[in-house]
């Protein structure tokens, strides 16, 4: 049986957590501040440019911004971990929940939440 990238980045971040007795720190309420935290950090990239700045990043800052979410994907596979959420599953759940509530023909070209189609 293939392990799927996902479970191979769970068990590397718990390794690496478990190697520097980091449990007693990544409590669920610690690794979602530290979520939301970073998602700050890719903000902030993208703070004040236009939608077609944000589009055309220039090589170093592609590169900032890709390690800025690599630490939200991080923290948010080492956070499924540690509430014991299998993050793949949840996520296939969570795509047919939304494919009931944005029906292509309702929501294609259209921005509005769920409850205005």
């Amino acid at each position: 049986m293939k392990v799927d990238a996902l479970h191979e980045l769970r068990d590397s971040l718990r390794r690496f957590a478990d190697e520097r007795d980091w449990g007693p720190f990544h409590t669920p309420k610690n690794l979602a501040m530290a979520l939301a935290g970073e998602a700050g950090e890719v903000i902030e990239h993208f703070q004040w440019l236009s939608a077609e700045q944000s589009g055309a990043l220039d090589e170093d800052t592609r590169e900032a911004v890709a390690l800025e979410l690599a630490d939200v994907l991080l923290y948010l596979v080492r956070l499924a971990d540690v509430l014991n959420v299998d993050l793949a599953d949840a996520a296939r759940r969570k795509l047919v929940i939304n494919a009931a509530r944005y029906p292509a023909e309702k929501a294609r070209g259209r921005s509005d939440k769920y409850d205005r189609l």
